[in-house]
C-alpha cells in the first residue's frame, strides 16, 4: 500500500539512485586510489633496478652471481619486504628470484613491457607480468643487465609483491580507503534525508489535492479549493494549475448538477402537467363521443353539431399539445436545420392572422397590425419563423381578456424588428427570467381562458436561436405583455446579421 503513494515511489528512486552513484563512487575511488598508487610508486622506484645492477655483479657470462644475488635479496627485504627480485636471460626465462619456493608460477616473463619502460616510452602506471600468478600483472621496474655492451639478461622487479588482490583486501588494509569509504556512505545518508525532506515538501500540495480529489469521489464536495494555489493566488508551477483545474472543474461539475437536479424536478413537473393537459381533452374528447354514441337517436342535429365542434375543439388542443412536443424535441436533437431563403415578412404577418381573425372574433379581440412602408425582404427560415409568430400571437391571444387587442409591429433598421404586444394581465417581474424556460410552468392562475403546456415560448425562442436573434419581453402587471426579435434583412445574396 505504501509503495502507491507518489512520495513513496520518489523515495524508493532516490535511495536506489543514491546506492548506485554510491557504489560507483566508491569502485572508481578504489580504482583510481589503486592506479594513483601504482603510478606513484612506480615512478619512485623506476630506477630502482638500474642502482642494483649498477652495484652489483649479478650476472655474467650466463652465470648468476648468487653471493651478490644472495646480498641484494637481503638487502631489500630489510628495506622493503614487499619488494620481489627476478633474475630474467634475454628471452624473458626466469633464472632466479627471491620469493619463496614454491610460489612461482611461471617460468617466463613477457619482455615486451620491460623494454617499453626501459626505452621510456610509456604512460605510468605500467604493468608487467607477475610470476606468482598465471594470469596477473604487477608495477615493476627494470633494468639491462650488460657485459661489453653484450645483453646477458634483465633484472626484473616486482615493486607490489604483496599488494591486495581483491577489493575487500584493499579496504582493510588501507585507513586511507576506509576513511573514504565511511565519509562517502554519511554523505550519501545526509542527502539521501535531504532528499526525501525536500520530496516530501514539494509534495505535500499534491498529497492534499489528491486528498481534495478523494473527498469529492466520496461525495463530499470541497468547500476550499483556494489552498491549493499559494498566498498570492497566482499559479507558480503545474501542481498549483492542476488545482486550480481541479478547483474549476469541480465549480463546473457542482453547476451543471444542480442545472440537472433542477431540470429533472422540472421535467418531472412538466411530465405531470403535460399528462394534465392531455387527460383532461381527451376525458372531455371521450365524453362527447360516448353521449355522441348512447344518445344519436335523441340528439337534434343542433345538439349533435356542438357536441362534435366541442370533440373537435379537444382534438385540435390535443394536435396543438402534441405538436409543440414534437418541435421542441427536433430541435433540441438538432434536427431542424434553418433554410433561410428571403420573403416577405409583412405577407407572411398578413397570413398568419387570417388564421387566428376567427379565433379572435370568438373572444372579442381586436388584431392591429402597423407594418412600415417599403419594408425589404427577411431572409431566414420562413416555415420556422411561422411557428414563432403562431406561438406568439397564440400565446397573446390567450393572455389578453375580452375586449382587448393584440399588436403585430414592424419595423426596419439595419434588420427587421418584429414586436408582438398584448393588453392582457402581464406577467409578474419574478416570473419574466422563467417564461421561456420549457420546464417551467407559471402560476395556473393567471392562465388564459383555456389551459395549455406552456411550450409555445420555448419552441419560438429556440428557433430564434437558431436564427442567432435573442428574444426580449417587456410586461407590466395588468397592462400587457411585449415580445420582441429581429431578423436579417436581404441584400441580394448578402443577409445583414439580426
Amino acid at each position: 500500500m505504501m509503495l502507491r503513494s507518489l512520495y513513496a515511489k520518489l523515495a524508493l528512486v532516490l535511495f536506489g539512485l543514491f546506492i548506485a552513484i554510491g557504489t560507483s563512487f566508491i569502485v572508481i575511488s578504489i580504482f583510481t586510489t589503486e592506479k594513483y598508487q601504482q603510478e606513484v610508486n612506480q615512478k619512485l622506484n623506476r630506477e630502482l633496478a638500474e642502482l642494483i645492477v649498477a652495484e652489483k655483479i649479478i650476472l655474467r657470462d650466463n652465470r648468476v652471481n648468487q653471493e651478490a644475488l644472495k646480498e641484494i635479496f637481503h638487502m631489500l627485504m630489510v628495506i622493503n619486504p614487499s619488494i620481489e627480485i627476478y633474475l630474467l636471460d634475454p628471452d624473458g626465462a626466469i633464472l632466479a628470484f627471491s620469493a619463496e619456493p614454491g610460489r612461482v608460477k611461471r617460468r617466463r616473463v613477457d619482455t615486451e613491457p620491460v623494454q617499453h619502460l626501459i626505452n621510456g616510452q610509456v604512460t605510468l602506471p605500467l604493468l608487467g607480468d607477475d610470476p606468482r600468478d598465471s594470469d596477473g600483472k604487477k608495477i615493476f621496474t627494470a633494468a639491462r643487465i650488460e657485459q661489453e655492451g653484450k645483453l646477458e639478461g634483465y633484472l626484473y622487479v616486482i615493486l607490489g609483491g604483496q599488494t591486495y588482490d581483491t577489493i575487500i583486501q584493499k579496504i582493510q588494509g588501507s585507513y586511507i580507503l576506509q576513511l573514504s569509504i565511511r565519509v562517502i556512505a554519511i554523505s550519501l545518508v545526509v542527502a539521501l534525508a535531504a532528499g526525501l525532506i525536500i520530496f516530501a515538501f514539494l509534495t505535500r500540495r499534491l498529497k492534499r489535492l489528491a486528498a481534495e480529489m478523494d473527498g469529492y469521489r466520496s461525495g463530499m464536495p470541497p468547500e476550499e479549493l483556494a489552498h491549493s494555489l499559494d498566498n498570492r493566488g497566482r499559479m507558480s508551477d503545474e501542481i498549483d494549475k492542476l488545482g486550480l483545474t481541479f478547483k474549476h472543474m469541480t465549480a463546473r461539475i457542482n453547476i451543471q448538477m444542480e442545472k440537472l437536479e433542477k431540470s429533472d424536478a422540472m421535467r418531472r413537473e412538466l411530465v405531470a402537467n403535460v399528462s394534465h393537459d392531455l387527460r383532461t381533452p381527451l376525458a372531455t374528447l371521450r365524453g362527447y363521443v360516448e353521449t355522441l354514441l348512447m344518445k344519436d337517436g335523441s340528439l337534434s342535429p343542433e345538439e349533435r353539431r356542438n357536441y362534435l365542434k366541442t370533440a373537435v375543439s379537444h382534438c385540435k388542443r390535443l394536435g396543438k399539445l402534441i405538436d409543440d412536443l414534437f418541435e421542441l424535441a427536433k430541435l433540441d436533437a438538432h434536427e431542424r436545420v434553418v433554410r433561410s431563403e428571403p420573403f416577405s415578412i409583412s405577407e407572411l404577418v398578413q397570413d398568419i392572422i387570417q388564421k387566428f381573425e376567427l379565433l379572435a372574433k370568438e373572444r372579442d379581440i381586436h388584431i392591429v397590425t402597423n407594418i412600415g412602408e417599403q419594408l425589404p425582404f427577411a431572409y431566414a427560415d420562413i416555415g420556422m419563423i411561422e411557428r414563432v409568430l403562431e406561438n406568439l400571437l397564440d400565446n397573446a391571444l390567450r393572455y389578453t381578456p375580452e375586449g382587448g387587442s393584440v399588436s403585430i409591429v414592424l419595423t426596419k433598421r439595419d434588420h427587421i424588428t418584429v414586436q408582438v404586444s398584448d393588453t392582457g394581465c402581464g406577467i409578474p417581474e419574478n416570473e419574466l427570467p422563467h417564461i421561456f424556460d420549457r420546464f417551467y410552468q407559471a402560476d395556473r392562475s393567471r392562465k388564459g381562458k383555456s389551459s395549455h403546456s406552456g411550450l409555445g415560448l420555448a419552441v419560438a425562442k429556440k428557433i430564434l436561436e437558431l436564427h442567432g436573434s435573442p428574444i426580449e419581453v417587456q410586461s407590466v402587471p395588468h397592462s400587457g405583455t411585449t415580445f420582441t426579435f429581429h431578423l436579417p434583412v436581404h441584400t441580394g445574396g448578402h443577409p445583414l446579421p439580426a
